[in-house]
């Protein structure tokens, strides 16, 4: 089975590249539910955080309040790091657990949906790797949207990431968002029929 590395920045529309392939029929894992998932309440991850970070991270359901521990780790490299020694295993654990279920029920393509799968150092997780990008200005106008923020902040934003310029060296497929939704379905189309194509699928 071959696992397709799916990734990109912020506001590039990777979540409507992934279903456009679902529709398809081809599995999606999204590493950042597999995130969620493994800090569910009760989950020995979440029990962890508390830990290192107090229980004010929790919200008044006993789940992870995400926005406080991105707060608590964002501009510190320590702190960030302590999250991931306890995030990554489980996260790593969880998506083996995927792939192995998909390859099992006799799936020829899986993809594998992850924002930091270049910086998180995970390509080892995937066989090849797909970039979806978007003009700069384009990127800050989505997330300036998206997020009800002002263009400073969504600068901001995009600034903390891996340039889309560097993410795009790491595909073997770029996928350019820019266009309209039409525009980027038929582009889709086209990359799908090519690959089925090549893979005989």
């Amino acid at each position: 089975m071959r696992v397709i590395g799916l990734t990109g920045g912020v506001a590039t529309g990777k979540s409507s590249v992934a279903r456009f392939f679902q529709e398809r029929g081809v599995p999606v894992i999204d590493a950042d539910q597999l995130a969620r998932e493994a800090v569910r309440p009760g989950s020995p991850c979440l029990a962890q955080l508390v830990a290192l970070f107090g229980a004010g991270v929790l919200n008044p359901d006993g789940g992870l309040d995400r926005k406080r521990v991105g707060s608590i780790v964002f501009g510190d490299a320590e702190k960030r790091r302590l999250l991931e020694a306890v995030l990554h295993p489980e996260i790593r654990r969880l998506a083996e657990e995927r792939i192995a279920r998909a390859a099992e029920a006799g799936q020829r393509t899986l993809i594998y949906m992850a924002p930091l799968l270049i910086e998180a150092g995970v390509t080892d997780r995937v066989d090849e790797i797909w970039v979806v990008t978007v003009r700069p200005e384009i990127q800050l106008e989505r997330l300036m949207a998206r997020d009800g923020i002002d263009r400073e902040a969504a600068g901001r934003i995009i600034a903390s990431q891996m340039p889309l310029a560097e993410k795009e060296r790491h595909g073997r497929v770029v996928i350019d968002n820019s266009g309209t939704p039409e525009e980027t379905r038929l582009l889709l189309a086209a990359i799908w029929e090519q690959e089925r194509a090549a893979h005989h699928e």
